[in-house]
């Protein structure tokens, strides 16, 4: 190896992409694509009742969310008025779900949550998975 080249000749990048300016006789030279009139963007749409009017969201902590969880099964078990239309509405596969989930943050936290949070978490599925039965039992009686 000759001592006047370079030890590290690193390596050479070579576009062969066909452009306006290199022609090439064997493909047609690219065409810039027209351009669209820019169209208004539609509105997003207003909300019925902004944030500030309503009630503040309390603070969000983990038995705030297994709460908010449970809420939401005992509404899909029809023991509670669905607060946007304020009607009972049932869907026992939706409440299955999330007793589901909760069960599932209950395998996942193992050994990580205090006494009241996995006391909490321990009640509150056993009270909904009480509640379950009862509603697919009253199914069956119909």
């Amino acid at each position: 190896m000759p001592d006047d080249e370079p030890k590290d000749k690193g390596f050479a990048v070579t576009d062969r992409r066909i452009n306006a300016d290199s022609p090439s006789d064997s493909a047609p030279a690219a065409q810039p694509m027209p351009e669209k009139p820019a169209s208004p963007s539609p509105a997003p749409p207003e909300p019925a009742a902004t944030r500030a009017e309503t009630k503040p969201l309390p603070e969000i902590t983990f038995p705030t969310f297994l709460l908010s969880l449970s809420t939401s099964a005992l509404m899909h078990l029809g023991l509670i008025p669905n607060p946007v239309s304020g009607q009972i509405e049932k869907d026992l596969a939706l409440a299955k779900q999330t007793i589901d989930l909760l069960s599932l943050l209950k395998q996942k936290t193992l050994g990580n949550l205090d006494p009241e949070e996995t006391q909490l978490l321990d009640s509150i599925l056993y009270d909904l998975r009480m509640q379950y039965v009862g509603a697919t039992q009253e199914g069956v009686k119909s």
